[in-house]
């Protein structure tokens, strides 16, 4: 490491720990709080999944380190001060480099057999899947996976980056639910072991077999949460779940990260293929499911890309619900007349809006001041969380365009 990219890295360190540690970050995280506690007193604003592919050329983005390692944490740093100069929104930025726990597993005993085809940037792929589940005797493959924690690894990288910044910026190794949670996604697994369409024909066709395909690998996530817990491997200072906020007091947490369990974190159940089929089928086939494996967190947060509006009343069998995802193809009144203030709408605007050349203002500004009415009428606690951008037509500029608007709407 030569002593320019030192002092280029500890400069960027530098910078980032000034806006991590600034009053105004620090109000940020007690206003998510307060969202997150169902005692708003305005909603938040996030983004996250930013197509970084189409910022190439921007120069506050372009790396001067040579080793990858160190490019590593340069890209990290430079694209968090680049967040917080043209997007920052309610971004709550954590006082600390983070180094993630290298933890290994085993597999569950079957690998994903796929066809893809790239977009023309060959960042986004559609996606085909073979069959792999059709017989009992499939269903016998699936595995629960051994859990591993590479402590020696992990502790080198933490060394390393320490050595580089710890005199300008805390470092700090995060856990397994460092920003997206531990998840119950059982059906995002089938949808990739079998192909949508096969699945959904099984289930109107062959319920039961779906059945034992579910209950098997629903035993395997809860056993893997189970391993993770016994590891210690779950972050004590997690400020983000599945890009939205984490932050609450009703989570007591440890101070020492291998002391957490399950019942001071987040959880997090999805299942987005069942954007097709009733309430009936969804709560028969992932919610008696999802229930038991939220059980023993302290909190838990259902949805993703599932339109969940006309499905609030079956979900309120999670004990510990506190947040439920509420997607562009969801009616946000439905959905808002349902929730009302019993738990966190996490309302995702529409991320093609950005996908234009030239973002249309008007229409991003209608649908926001849309959601807002729709989720302040009925009283609820609710945060924007601008998710799954694609692309942004190219043009940087539409995300800057984007988050002034949405924070102009909620202060």
């Amino acid at each position: 490491m030569s002593n320019r990219e030192l002092k280029i890295l500890r400069n960027l360190a530098g910078r980032y720990a000034e806006i991590a540690n600034a009053d105004e970050n620090l109000l940020k995280i007690v206003t998510h709080r307060k969202v997150n506690d169902l005692k708003m007193e305005r909603p938040t604003v996030l983004m996250d999944e930013i197509p970084w592919n189409e910022m190439k050329n921007e120069t506050e983005l372009i790396l001067e380190c040579e080793d990858e390692k160190l490019r590593s944490i340069e890209e990290y740093l430079r694209r968090e001060l680049y967040r917080h100069k043209n997007f920052r929104c309610d971004r709550m930025f954590v006082p600390y480099f983070p180094v993630d726990m290298i933890v290994n597993s085993t597999g569950i005993g079957m690998d994903i057999a796929e066809t893809t085809i790239a977009a023309d940037n060959g960042v986004i792929s559609a996606h085909s899947y073979k069959d792999q589940l059709e017989t009992e005797e499939d269903i016998a493959k699936l595995k629960t996976p051994v859990i591993t924690y590479d402590k020696e690894k992990t502790t080198e990288n933490f060394y390393f980056a320490s050595e580089i910044l710890n005199c300008v910026l805390p470092v700090k190794i995060v856990g397994v639910c460092g920003g997206y949670g531990m998840a119950h996604g059982v059906w995002d697994t089938i949808s990739m072991l079998k192909g949508v369409t096969n699945a959904l024909i099984d289930l109107a066709e062959r319920p039961e077999f779906m059945h034992k395909i579910v209950e098997k690998l629903s035993n395997i996530s809860i056993d893997v949460a189970k391993q993770n817990e016994s590891l210690g491997l779950f972050d004590n200072s997690a400020m983000y779940i599945h890009c939205t906020a984490a932050v609450t007091s009703d989570l007591e947490m440890p101070e020492d990260y291998e002391n957490v369990k399950l019942s001071n974190t987040w959880g997090r159940a999805v299942a987005q293929m069942f954007s097709s089929v009733s309430p009936k089928m969804h709560d028969e086939f992932d919610i008696q499911y999802a229930k038991k494996a939220m059980e023993p967190y302290g909190l838990s947060y259902y949805g993703c890309c599932e339109p969940l509006d006309k499905k609030i009343d079956i979900l309120r069998q999670i004990k510990n619900l506190r947040k439920i995802s509420i997607t562009p193809w969801a009616d946000i009144n439905i959905a808002a007349e349902a929730i009302g203030k019993d738990y966190v709408v996490g309302v995702k605007p529409n991320p093609a809006q950005l996908s234009l050349a030239n973002l249309d203002e008007g229409a991003v500004r209608k649908e926001l001041t849309d959601l807002y009415d729709a989720c302040y009428k009925n009283g609820c606690s609710f945060e924007f969380v601008l998710k799954d951008i694609s692309s942004a037509g190219g043009n940087p500029k539409n995300l800057a365009k984007w988050e002034q608007i949405a924070m102009s709407i909620v202060k």
